[in-house]
């Protein structure tokens, strides 16, 4: 069923059976890749139960390449619950988290043999963060869709060229793989992993109690064009990057730019994509969504006052980049993710 379709809780209080949850930690793993999604997880056991479900929805297990006790990122260990030499049976869920100890775990032909097998075994395959490099040397990402974190995207598809990396969304699902950005996209993907298994109600309430959204589209941009532009190298085009965003209002096309960088339009657009990984026209179009997103969430200010400041010239050119990026209409967004005292 696919993540957005959900199910009515009350019918499966009596049908559904629990659903194996396999997360596999090994040295250095990301901490909160591995235990954000786990969070999830148990929280929804603990509201299905108070919901009166027979069944807890998910038994949760952690996997470790050699030895029980894995030291992460953070310096604290976590105790695995199987090796993966043992027998272990088939997941429903099995989640690769990142870290930087993926390096050398994909360097282990023997575990990376084991992760295949227990992928493929799998009802549904998940990556956080840079866990895609995991699935991706497993072979399992191989003609799909897939997304990391963003300051990792373009090692990925370089490294897998088979891989059709989208760096923007914050998660990707195709056919049964799943992949997510970084760190707490994970649980925005588990969160909608736990809507499409026992329905909404729940993933709501999960939602409450971990003070998350409810819910973040996939389809919703991983980062701030503002960063992105922070992060451009020194020099002509980040200087003009600093420009745009101020000056978002007005009436901006490639020719202008061109002549204010001193090149000609193919010289420019050539210069301005390889050092951003955008085209000047798609990041002037996430600029202004992005600053529209941040006025909606922080101010009080009209729909239609943010619409022309940030150049989108009327409500209906900007509800239709909403609904084109993020899959919902500027006015829901203000409903969903402003802050109460401007909402």
């Amino acid at each position: 069923m696919p993540i957005g379709k959900h199910r009515d809780s009350r019918d499966m209080k009596n049908s559904e059976p629990t659903k194996r949850v396999h997360i596999l930690i090994y040295d250095h793993c990301q901490i909160v890749d591995a235990t954000g999604a786990a969070g999830i997880f148990g929280s929804a056991n603990e509201n299905a139960k108070k919901a009166g479900y027979v069944n807890v929805p998910y038994d949760i297990k952690f996997i470790a390449p050699t030895t029980h006790q894995v030291k992460t990122s953070a310096g604290v260990s976590l105790y695995a619950d199987y090796i993966l030499g043992e027998r272990i049976p088939a997941a429903d869920i099995f989640i690769c988290p990142g870290g930087k100890g993926k390096d050398t775990l994909i360097k282990d032909t023997k575990a990376i043999k084991t992760i295949t097998r227990l992928s493929h075994k799998a009802r549904r395959v998940v990556s956080v963060c840079t866990g895609a490099f995991i699935l991706a040397e497993a072979g399992i990402l191989d003609g799909r869709r897939a997304v990391t974190h963003w300051a990792h995207c373009t090692q990925l598809a370089n490294d897998y060229p088979a891989i059709n990396v989208e760096p923007e969304p914050i998660f990707i699902k195709d056919e049964h793989v799943y992949t997510s950005a970084g760190v707490t996209a994970g649980m925005d993907l588990a969160l909608a992993l736990v809507e499409e298994d026992i329905g909404r109600d729940i993933a709501l309430e999960v939602a409450r109690d971990m003070v998350m959204f409810f819910k973040r589209p996939g389809s919703q941009a991983q980062f701030s064009t503002h960063l992105s532009a922070q992060m451009a190298p020194a020099g002509n085009i980040r200087d003009l990057q600093l420009w745009l965003l101020e000056n978002l209002a007005e009436d901006i096309d490639v020719d202008v730019l061109a002549e204010k960088s001193s090149m000609s339009p193919r010289t420019f657009y050539r210069k301005f994509k390889k050092s951003t990984g955008l085209t000047p026209a798609r990041f002037i179009s996430q600029s202004r969504l992005d600053a529209a997103r941040r006025l909606i969430e922080e101010s009080p200010i009209q729909i239609k006052v943010i619409a022309a400041k940030c150049g989108f010239g009327d409500v209906e050119r900007m509800r239709r980049a909403f609904q084109k990026d993020l899959g919902i209409s500027p006015d829901d967004y203000r409903r969903r993710f402003a802050s109460s005292l401007n909402a």
